[in-house]
């Protein structure tokens, strides 16, 4: 999933080319349980370790396209660089392991909520890290949040870790992605480079020991653990083409589509358990979802208001 990021050099209104490719991205990411449903029989990091190996021709293949490869080649040239690439390329690893993991297990469910909480999640890194200071809606709508969290906890008998596991690493990847002056594509590109050489050991371990399911296993797993590189970077890259187009506060609300779907196919489709305490988790989070949503957008459009006109 992605973060509401917008590129500097958006424009100051949102455009339609915009609009639709971050619907498209977004649902991809909302359709994508049924592709981890249909690999959940295959370990959660030998998928993650194939997401990673068949993105790596797909997003070259987008730079070369693009003519922006000489990026890659001036990051690759700056050890700072490769060390937060490094670091974000972990992050992400995580959140996708948890991902894959939790849906084949049946907590699609809690998938939906630690990315519902994701934005929220992320506007309270920016108060302990960066000392941003919240305003009173943002302290309400992370407080409900936080009750949420200590209802499923009641309920599960132990912290919900797939939602918070999903926020935590999500929150930490936006944030350091932030500090990588690097674009969108090209970013990911480096990430999933640096990370194909272990997920490549790790591949050609499993199959040489025969715990594989890409090789001699049928035609079945070999299709899906190629098309895992399709469904990791393509919404990523399509997303990063829309977001530079669009407004931060309609990006904000439009990442909750995902989630929504998610938790849609959780209850109505994979028929995972939804019982008083998760419907009460679930109504205190969109409470916190609509104030925040409702203060960010009078926020942006106070913004505007204020700024001056640039004809007068």
């Amino acid at each position: 999933m992605a973060d509401a990021k917008q590129d500097p050099a958006a424009p100051s209104g949102d455009s339609p080319r915009g609009f639709g490719f971050a619907l498209v991205a977004y649902l991809l990411w909302g359709f994508l349980p049924f592709f981890m449903k249909a690999v959940a029989h295959i370990p959660a990091f030998e998928v993650v370790a194939h997401r990673i190996l068949w993105s790596v021709p797909l997003a070259g293949a987008v730079l070369l396209f693009l003519g922006r490869t000489g990026d890659v080649k001036a990051a690759l040239r700056s050890p700072r660089m490769v060390k937060m690439a490094m670091l974000t390329a972990v992050l992400i690893t995580i959140n996708w392991g948890i991902y894959v993991w939790a849906i084949g297990a049946g907590r699609a469910i809690e998938t939906a909520l630690g990315y519902y909480i994701n934005p929220l999640f992320s506007v309270f890194l920016g108060a302990v890290l960066l000392k941003e200071k919240l305003t009173p809606a943002q302290t309400v709508a992370i407080g409900l949040a936080a009750v949420a969290v200590v209802v499923l906890a009641f309920d599960n008998g132990g912290l919900p870790w797939v939602s918070i596991g999903l926020a935590l690493s999500w929150g930490l990847y936006a944030f350091f992605r932030k500090t990588l002056p690097i674009g969108a594509n090209q970013g990911f590109f480096l990430e999933v480079l640096l990370l194909s050489v272990p997920a490549l050991c790790y591949v050609v371990y499993l199959e040489v020991t025969g715990q594989g399911h890409f090789v001699d296993t049928g035609w079945a797993n070999f299709g899906w653990l190629l098309a895992s590189g399709v469904v990791t970077a393509v919404p990523l890259m399509i997303y990063a083409n829309g977001a530079k187009l669009l407004k931060l506060s309609t990006i904000g609300i439009m990442q909750y589509i995902a989630p929504t779907m998610i938790f849609v196919i959780a209850v109505f489709v994979f028929h995972e358990p939804f019982g008083t305490s998760k419907l009460i988790a679930f109504v205190l989070i969109w409470a916190a979802l609509a104030i925040y949503s409702v203060s960010m957008i009078r926020e942006s459009r106070a913004r505007r208001v204020a700024a001056p006109n640039p004809a007068e």
